[in-house]
This record gives structure tokens, sequence and C-alpha cells, in this order.
């Protein structure tokens, strides 16, 4: 979770600073506005989108995790060392902020619903007129201008030309639209940067259009004539904010862009593509972990339990399938050779374990799999209970604090083979770690795994074996 915020963050970054260095300074205003609105979104989504033959034209290393093989049709979970704690704190203060956010946004309507409730109201054709007492408040909300009766009668026409196409162009929507990303994403300030810029382009639209039918010069001494107060409302369209009238001036002034300006909105296509190349080839690593020590029913486990049944249908393996059979269980470490061919590996190496001499059964779908003490059910039901059954006693019991006693840090892993033999007894277990001692931990562990009523297939009892992948976070 947090590695995709964080992708969101930057893609956002990366569409303001285009739109602050290249695109702010334009008179193409309605681009713009259309820009403002839609970068924060592709900021949201582009995280999320992976497109297939981009990772197909990548070099596989550098986009796929080796998940650790599961022979058991779903017997590995992550182990907790106590460090996801604030995962659902983490949930908590999320949707604290939210419901505080949108009570500060309850606020902001309160505000202008009792200022409507103080003034005189007029109706007319296109807008309402909230006259505001002893005030030179000057603002637009949706179909009303709210003036301050304060303000000279000479700059009400042009205040009121300038609200109207707030209204007309349903300026207010742009705002609360941003109100309720607000609301879901309290604590991502690009939300704020990007409200600001709009609220700021809101006024050059204003303008533009205003200075179409006015003198410019007699706006100008409108904007300059007084200090007026302005309502801190986020979603409303100030027209006194003493922080934007020099920069309102200096766009007024500027000439109209070229139509050759307009290529620099290509720019978002490198960036784009460049965000979608990313998010190929970048994964949450933790999230991937989880992913592939959890997700037991993948493909690949489909076709390799397939070709695990097809083996045992046989009665017996050669040395040959048994060699290939090992291949494709054991889990890959750094530095090891990378086979292209099943045959590579047999010409290459000679085989010392034999998993089917005694009509040893992988999880294929057997007639009833083992049954831990407590689950019962079919097959589906049996193995759902075995994976979380296991995964907890393994929890409770495994040393979590040898990682830190060996000096260890980061993600650690070991792969633990088992069987159910065909009284129910753990036997033959063997680990793979990158230390002695947590071979030596996970040993201990599974052999105190309690007797198991052992699994079945055409009538009789049968062993099966089990690879158990345990994974833990050493800080």
């Amino acid at each position: 979770m947090i590695h995709t915020l964080f992708q969101i963050f930057v893609f956002q970054v990366l569409f303001l600073a285009v739109y602050d260095l290249f695109l702010k300074k334009e008179t193409f205003f309605n681009l713009n506005r259309l820009y403002l609105l839609i970068a924060p979104i592709l900021g949201f989504i582009l995280p999320f989108v992976s497109l297939g033959f981009i990772q197909q034209r990548i070099p596989q290393e550098y986009i796929i995790q080796l998940p650790a093989v599961v022979i058991g049709g779903g017997v590995s979970e992550m182990v907790s060392s106590g460090n996801n704690w604030w995962i659902p704190n983490f949930t908590a203060l999320w949707i604290f902020g939210m419901v505080l956010s949108a009570l500060l946004l309850c606020v902001k309507f309160y505000k202008i619903i009792k200022l409507k409730f103080t003034a005189n109201t007029q109706k007319f054709p296109k807008f309402k007129l909230v006259t505001l007492p002893k005030t030179d408040i000057a603002f637009s909300f949706f179909n009303s201008i709210f003036l301050g009766e304060n303000i000279s009668e000479e700059n009400k026409a042009s205040i009121i030309a300038h609200e109207k196409i707030h209204i007309e162009q349903k300026h207010s929507l742009d705002l609360l639209f941003f109100e309720m990303l607000r609301i879901v994403f309290w604590f991502n300030p690009m939300i704020y940067l990007f409200q600001n810029r709009i609220a700021t382009l809101h006024e050059y639209i204003a303008d533009a259009k205003v200075t179409i039918q006015k003198d410019k010069k007699q706006y100008y001494q409108s904007l300059l004539s007084e200090v007026f107060q302005t309502e801190k409302i986020s979603f409303i369209n100030t027209f006194f904010n003493q922080s934007l009238i020099k920069k309102r001036i200096i766009m007024l002034q500027k000439s109209k862009s070229t139509k050759t300006a307009q290529f620099k909105y290509l720019l978002l296509l490198p960036i784009i593509c460049g965000m979608l190349v990313y998010t190929a080839c970048s994964n949450d690593p933790k999230a991937e972990e989880q992913k592939n020590v959890s997700q037991s029913d993948s493909e690949v486990m489909n076709k390799i339990n397939e070709l695990a049944e097809a083996i045992m249908k046989k009665g017996e393996m050669t040395p040959e399938e048994e060699k290939a059979l090992k291949l494709l269980t054991t889990e890959a470490q750094p530095g090891d050779k990378v086979y292209t061919s099943v045959q590579e590996y047999l010409n290459e190496t000679e085989d010392t374990l034999r998993i089917n001499k005694n009509q040893d059964y992988l999880i294929a779908e057997i007639e009833k799999v083992p049954t831990y003490p407590g689950c019962s059910g079919d097959n589906e039901t049996l193995k759902k209970c075995f994976t979380k059954r296991i995964s907890a006693f393994i929890g409770e019991n495994f040393n979590t604090k040898l990682g830190k006693d060996l000096g260890l840090t980061g993600r650690q892993r070991i792969v633990v083979q088992f069987k159910i033999d065909k009284s129910g007894s753990i036997a033959d277990v063997k680990a793979k770690a990158p230390k002695p001692e947590l071979e030596a931990e996970a040993i201990r562990i599974v052999q105190k795994l309690p007797q198991m009523q052992p699994g079945e297939q055409d009538g009789k009892k049968v062993s099966v074996i089990y690879s158990l992948p345990i994974v833990f976070e050493v800080k």
C-alpha cells in the first residue's frame, strides 16, 4: 500500500511540474482547466495499470520475483513477526482523517448558509445576488454571487460580470470535485496544490472573458482600488484575493499564446509512457511477496498439480521424471544457475532425492487430503482449514527473535519439506534457509505439528508431501 501511495504522489508531482514549468503561463485556459482536472486522476489510476505487452518486452529478471513453490494446494503463509501492527492503525487513521475532513467541509457549507440567512437576496434570470451587510466580501458559489454592501457601486458591475463567468462555466463544480478528493486523500498535499492551481486558473478565465467586453484599464482599477476581505473557504470563487491580484493583472497583460505552444501538451505522451513502463516493471515487494506465498490456486500451481497427478497415475516415476520434478519443486536462490529447459537440468545434475518411491503423494486432487485436527468438510474446505491452522501454528511457535540474534535483516525465507505419512505422522522433515540455525528452528517447529488424519486415494491411506515456505521480516 505504501509503495502504491508513493507512486501516486510521484506521478502527481510530475504532472504538476509539467503544468508549472510549461503550461501555467499559456493562455489556453480551457485546455489547462481540463489538464488540472484530469492530471490528479491519472496520477491515481496509472499505478494500477500494467500493460502486458510492455512487460513482455522487458527482460523477465527485472519484473518477476521467483515465488516459493508450494506443493500442498495452499499451505504457505507469511509468518508475522509483529511488524504489521501499523496496517489496521493506518486504516483507522485514514478513516479518522476522512471523517474529520468531511466535518470541515460541512462547516464550510454552514458558513455559506449562515451568510445567506443574514443577507438580502435578489433573483436574476441566471443568478442570485446576495448582498452582505457591513462587509466588502466578494465571491460566488454555484449560482449565487455574494457582494458586501461596502463595495463601491462602480466596482459592483465589474465584480458581477466576473462572477457570472464563474457561474456560467460551473467553476464551483471543479472546486467541489477537489473537496471530495481532499476528503478521501486528506494526507496527500498534491490535491491541495492542484486545487490551488485551478482556483487561480478560474480567475484567469473569468478575467479574460470580462475584458473582452470591458476596458482593461477600468478593470485594473477595480482590482486595485480597494483592499478587500476574503472568505477562507476553499471551494468558492473569491474575486478580491490579494495574493492573486498581481498574477491576474500580469496574465491580463499577456498576449495570446500562439497555436504552436499547444504542442507543449504533447509532453504528456512521453511522461505517461514512462509511467506505464515504470508500473509494468515496478511492483510492491511486500505485496508481491504476500501474494506469491498465499495465492496457492495460481495458474502455475494448477499446472504443477496436474503434472503431479499425471505422474501419480503412472504408479512409478523414472529417475529422469524424479529429477525433473525436483527442478520444479526446488526454490531458486540468488546465484543458482538458471536452466533454459528441463533437459539441460537432467544432463548436468545428479539427483539424490526420491520423492515417490514409497507411494508418497503430492497434494494434487486426491480423493481426500490430509486433515488437520479440528478441520472438516470437503477437500477445498479441508485445505483452507489446514492452511489457516498450520500458519497459525508456525506463527505462534516460531522464534522470530532468532533473526536478530543471528544479525540478519530484512525478509528471511525458509522452505520446509515434510511428509504426512500413512499413519498421519509428520516425517522426513527437511529445510532450506540462509542459516543452519533457521533451518533447525523450522524443522523443530514442523516436527511439533500434531498428529494428522492421513490422506486417502482409491480408498487407501497414502503419504502426502508438503512444501511450506516460511517468510518473516527482521527489522
